[in-house]
């Protein structure tokens, strides 16, 4: 379900000669989603994301959660300067790694126009970068590579399956109104290789990933204040896509869903049939924000209750995306027995978000 708004005043953008505000498309039903185009950018609409999450073993068997994002926003106006310089396209980037022996997120951010080569997003798969940071789409594999402040990630995500769309044939609703909408799909399940570095060298891990693909440009309605969305990969190799759009008084808006059987069956959750109950909170000694860490998420007549990988996973982005939010790795527990992991997103408790 990603994600925040890109505000162009939060990432110091000058004034560039703007011209004619942007009449941005819509997602709508009846334009099916289309492969490998649309892993692709889509620069017209609004804003787009590529997230991918997981969980890491290393070979000593510590659990790590990890998170790399792109962003790409199209600004509200278009600029007549001829420069390069001038930010027609806006790229950002969060990546980050939670360590239970740190106790907190190592996190870093980047955020860059679409200028020179600099930073991009191609059109015809997957291929987005800022400077050294990327991620690239070849055949059934993702590759990724970030250098952060106190770590390094180089990771492969390997599909094994064709991708899930997400809501009504890729068009997956936010609310009540037909143009509250993205087009999304999700890629679970992703088998993970690759290197990690945190201080003390290059250490080999594993594990399994979660990546989403969405693009959209009037998401949020504006009675919703921020969502709570989660990604599990289930132990039996299915897979449950949830979210909540929340209102200013922290009751559902909107709800939706999707689960993925191991038999490859998908079952697609109404907005009535997803509800999220808060379990345990949790305070940050930085922000003083409070977030439901622990939830139970309740999908038609099933449930799971999410205990996190550790509290502390908050990702302070004012400097790029001008909010601060939750975003952690959790477990999902049945009858206290672990049924699945994934990633747990919380946006909204700071300040109400704008998109």
């Amino acid at each position: 379900m990603k994600r925040r708004g890109l505000l162009a005043a939060g990432l110091g953008l000058p004034f560039c000669g703007w011209a004619a505000e942007v009449q941005y498309p819509r997602a709508s039903t009846g334009a099916p989603l289309r492969f490998p185009r649309d892993h692709g950018a889509h620069p017209d609409f609004r804003t787009e994301w590529w997230y991918a999450t997981g969980w890491l073993q290393t070979a000593r068997g510590e659990a790590l959660g990890f998170q790399v994002t792109f962003f790409r926003a199209r600004p509200p106006f278009e600029a007549t300067n001829p420069s390069s310089f001038a930010p027609r396209q806006v790229l950002v980037a969060h990546a980050a790694l939670a360590d239970p022996k740190l106790g907190r997120l190592r996190h870093d951010q980047r955020a860059a126009r679409e200028a020179l080569g600099l930073a991009g997003a191609g059109e015809e798969t997957t291929t987005v970068w800022i400077d050294d940071w990327k991620m690239a789409l070849e055949g059934n594999v993702y590759r990724s590579r970030v250098l952060g402040r106190g770590f390094l990630l180089e990771l492969e995500f390997v599909a094994g399956r064709p991708p899930l769309a997400q809501g009504e044939g890729g068009v997956s609703r936010k609310g009540w109104r037909s143009e509250e909408a993205s087009f999304y799909y999700s890629r679970p399940q992703l088998a993970v290789r690759g290197s990690i570095e945190r201080g003390a060298g290059s250490e080999a891990v594993s594990g399994t990933a979660w990546l989403d693909h969405e693009w959209a440009s009037s998401m949020m309605a504006p009675e919703a204040a921020g969502w709570d969305w989660v990604g599990l990969n289930l132990a039996d190799g299915g897979a449950l896509m949830a979210f909540r759009m929340r209102d200013r008084t922290g009751s559902a808006h909107y709800s939706g869903g999707t689960l993925l059987l191991a038999d490859g069956t998908e079952r697609r959750f109404g907005p009535r049939e997803i509800v999220f109950a808060p379990l345990r909170r949790w305070r940050s000694p930085r922000t003083g924000v409070e977030y439901p860490v622990a939830m139970r998420v309740t999908a038609g007549a099933m449930q799971w209750e999410l205990a996190p990988l550790m509290d502390d996973q908050e990702l302070d982005a004012r400097t790029s995306t001008g909010t601060i939010y939750w975003e952690g790795a959790v477990r999902a527990l049945q009858r206290s027995a672990e049924a699945g992991r994934g990633y747990l997103e919380l946006t909204g408790y700071w300040k109400p978000m704008k998109l």
